[in-house]
């Protein structure tokens, strides 16, 4: 019985944590005041178009998963520590594609651009609605919050099973070409 992840969910999972770990700070400097106008345009523009590859990743690792679900945490593991894992990937599913969708519908509903769907023909699904694009953009700006700290207890677990228990959960995951 395999007990780490399979490639193909190691490859998403850190490809997923690399886009959201730079999608964070460029969010955060995009909007900085005295930011230099060309600078400040090409940051929205990676932030909108990584927003459109971290939703695409996070729907293939969905289908992914379900079609593979990973090994069970091992049996050492108390109970409480599984189900909180449980509870922050859950938490962490559920805070990323409610950060893509609350910045697609901030931008769509704002009459801007996102440059990856307009080369592919898909011109946006919303209409225009500037009380509704403003809404989005506080979620959005409010749920980076809530996503940093999900992503902070998801990341000193793994580190304080990788650096403390050296339990081999971390090894699960990492490195990504292991099986």
């Amino acid at each position: 019985m395999q007990n780490g992840y399979r490639i193909p969910a190691r490859v998403l999972h850190w490809s997923l944590a690399i886009a959201i770990i730079v999608m964070l700070p460029v969010g955060g400097i995009m909007v900085s005041d005295g930011l230099d106008r060309s600078t400040q345009n090409a940051l929205f523009i990676l932030h909108k178009n990584l927003g459109v590859l971290i939703l695409l990743l996070m729907v293939v690792r969905l289908i992914y998963r379900a079609v593979n679900p990973p090994a069970p945490l091992p049996a050492h593991m108390p109970a409480w520590q599984k189900n909180a894992a449980g509870m922050t990937h859950i938490l962490l599913y559920v805070m990323v594609f409610f950060m893509t969708i609350t910045g697609y519908v901030r931008v769509s509903m704002g009459g801007f651009p996102i440059e990856a769907l307009g080369a592919v023909g898909l011109h946006p699904l919303l209409p225009r609605n500037e009380a509704i694009a403003e809404i989005a953009k506080s979620m959005h700006f409010y749920g980076r919050y809530v996503l940093l700290a999900v992503m902070a207890l998801h990341i000193g677990a793994a580190l304080h099973h990788a650096l403390v228990l050296r339990d081999g959960v971390f090894g699960r995951i990492w490195p990504f070409w292991r099986t």
